[in-house]
């Protein structure tokens, strides 16, 4: 779980406006805890949105290149999320920003289900 955090705060720096601040969050919403990674940048059009966490997927593949990576890092926050019966959202507003949102489920009932 800490390589997927890691990657969403890695896409906020490199996404991010020179100079914002990265917001870090979690909070409990129903049966689920919720980390979210939200920054103020580029921000992401809707059209690309349900691509967004596909391998080797690139909203702006000039800008990518230039800053590295490789196109896995939302697919493996993704695995990794699901990997622990969990679901990951995002909400974007192109030239605005981004929110990223960990979903995971909180067991209550204490019998690891």
């Amino acid at each position: 779980m800490e390589q997927a955090v890691v990657n969403l705060i890695d896409n906020a720096v490199k996404y991010g406006s020179a100079g914002s601040r990265i917001g870090l969050e979690t909070r409990r919403e129903s049966h689920e805890a919720v980390i979210v990674v939200r920054y103020e940048g580029i921000g992401i059009a809707r059209k690309h949105l349900p691509r967004l966490f596909e391998r080797f997927y690139r909203v702006d593949k000039a800008r990518s290149r230039k800053l590295g990576g490789t196109g896995l890092g939302l697919a493996i926050v993704k695995h990794i999320v699901q990997a622990h019966r969990g679901r990951v959202t995002v909400d974007s507003v192109l030239g605005q920003g981004s929110s990223f949102r960990i979903h995971l489920p909180i067991d209550d009932e204490g019998d690891g289900n």
